[in-house]
């Protein structure tokens, strides 16, 4: 097996201007996303139950900058997809919130710049991560259900 291909994303002035581009690679959906001077790639569907992360919001939470999940709150660890959540121990005395990991859920992807061009290296990681789930066709059917689920749930004045 070889060394796997850098795929052009863009022009890093225009990934830089856009935020947050979505990308198609190898028939995979990957989000890059451009945050306080680093470039980051994840697949771009919520691990947890398929959600666009695309208009997701930002934040830095236990010192890891993360991406939350518009559609469940689920927040993701950008450097490394990790998962994240607020629990208590019981045992701890006062019990204290604190944040927890729950191990790496979403598949991130090496982003590399070479003369102000953008390159995506998708992860070769062995092994399942939840959010390839979403990436296969049962994930893609999931998605549309729900999808179709929500908009049905959603009509406004408008469309009718």
């Amino acid at each position: 097996m070889g060394e796997q291909p850098l795929h052009f994303v863009g022009k890093k002035d225009e990934l830089i201007e856009a935020k947050r581009s979505f990308r198609t690679l190898e028939g995979r959906d990957i989000l890059i996303i451009y945050h306080q001077g680093t470039f980051y790639a994840v697949d771009s569907y919520c691990y947890h139950a398929g959600g666009m992360l695309q208009t997701g919001d930002i934040e830095e939470i236990s010192g890891k900058l993360c991406i939350i999940c518009p559609k469940h709150k689920y927040k993701i660890s950008l450097a490394d997809g990790e998962g994240l959540y607020k629990g208590i121990n019981p045992r701890e005395r006062p019990p204290v919130p604190r944040w927890y990991s729950k191990g790496i859920k979403q598949r991130t992807h090496t982003v590399t710049e070479t003369n102000g061009e953008v390159f995506v290296k998708l992860s070769m990681q062995p092994g399942w991560i939840e959010s390839d789930y979403y990436q296969g066709e049962k994930g893609k059917v999931e998605r549309a259900k729900s999808e179709a689920a929500e908009s049905e749930t959603v009509l406004t004045d408008d469309e009718s």
